[in-house]
């Protein structure tokens, strides 16, 4: 096949920092190309993923992410390019809507967001038309009338992420200083069971800021840090140097790449069972799931009952790039046949 990719135009794919939509188009391209497929990347020009790549936009939008000019500049000139390929796959929200008024190409998209009110109604629209991939059934439970393609749980090169024995003794958290990424009960889970905790992650907005100064910054100390954001390499250090990674949601998480990346390294995951998580972590296997900071914090104490082994066979067995290649690859064969 001849399978065009369109990479939303915020940030460079792969990420050089945080970027999980990023990193799963990143492997799809490059898994699309290792599987023989004809691949075009419409992304950025800063963008390094080693796939044909196309672009408009000399460098990425982050600055002005969500703003409509720059995504219907990167979205007209993509659909320009990628005119003559079998099949596109388009991970922007305005590519799927702005693609039946040019194009007569079968488009599939990918929703990797919540099914919030404005983005339920722009899906209810096309989804007769355009076949949708939800990236859990967790995304997807909130609205059943809308039609979806096929659920695809995200993947990820166990080769990419070194094994660990955890051997730095500390928790670790990673993600968007928010207060529905949770930084503010793994401190004090961890506080709790007296284990250091790590936190790394995205902290750039305004929102971010205050929320990292009125519930995160006041208990810092020698035994709780936060680095910030950090490179490719030193992440998945920290992921396999850590005791256990601490996923405090209290939302409906689409997904969360981390806790893959975390088993990939050997590290289990505490996490509450809300979102995707109950369908990440094998509770008792991968990680443990609670329902409270004292529950995660009791977790943390019997955390070596988790054979880190298992969590990484659970990676190599199921959450690979490979699985969610061919898993594609099987939808868009299935797209072109009924065609």
């Amino acid at each position: 096949m001849r399978i065009a990719v369109i990479a939303p135009p915020w940030v460079p794919v792969p990420p050089p920092l945080y970027g999980g939509i990023e990193v799963v188009v990143d492997r799809l391209a490059v898994g699309f190309q290792r599987a023989g497929h004809e691949v075009l990347l419409f992304t950025t020009g800063d963008s390094t993923c080693p796939v044909p790549r196309a672009w408009a936009l000399e460098v990425s939008e982050g600055q002005r992410i969500g703003m409509a000019v720059p995504e219907l500049r990167h979205v007209m000139h993509a659909y320009e390019t990628v005119r003559d390929f079998d099949i596109v796959h388009d991970h922007t929200v305005m590519g799927p809507v702005y693609a039946e008024h040019v194009t007569t190409q079968p488009v599939v998209t990918t929703i990797h967001g919540p099914f919030n009110t404005e983005l339920t109604e722009i899906y209810e629209r096309i989804a007769d038309r355009v076949p949708i991939i939800a990236i859990s059934n967790a995304q997807h439970a909130p609205v059943p009338h809308i039609p979806i393609a096929r659920v695809i749980h995200h993947g990820v090169d166990i080769a990419d992420f070194p094994i660990g024995a955890g051997s730095g003794g500390f928790g670790l958290f990673l993600g968007r200083m928010s207060p529905d990424k949770g930084a503010h009960r793994a401190v004090v889970a961890a506080n709790k069971a007296g284990v250091p905790l790590i936190m790394i992650g995205k902290m750039r907005e305004a929102w971010e800021f205050e929320y990292f100064e009125e519930y995160v910054k006041p208990h810092l100390s020698d035994s709780v840090q936060y680095l910030g954001e950090v490179p490719h390499e030193q992440k998945v250090e920290l992921l396999a140097d850590a005791k256990a990674l601490l996923f405090p949601i209290r939302w409906n998480e689409p997904f969360g790449m981390v806790m893959i990346e975390a088993m990939a390294c050997g590290t289990p995951v505490i996490a509450y069972p809300e979102g995707a998580a109950p369908e990440v972590v094998d509770n008792g296997r991968t990680g443990l799931l609670v329902n409270s900071e004292d529950e995660m914090a009791d977790a943390l104490g019997r955390i070596d009952e988790i054979d880190r082994a298992g969590c990484r066979a659970a990676v190599e067995g199921y959450f690979s790039t490979d699985r969610m290649v061919a898993e594609h690859v099987a939808l868009f064969e299935d797209i072109l046949a009924a065609r």
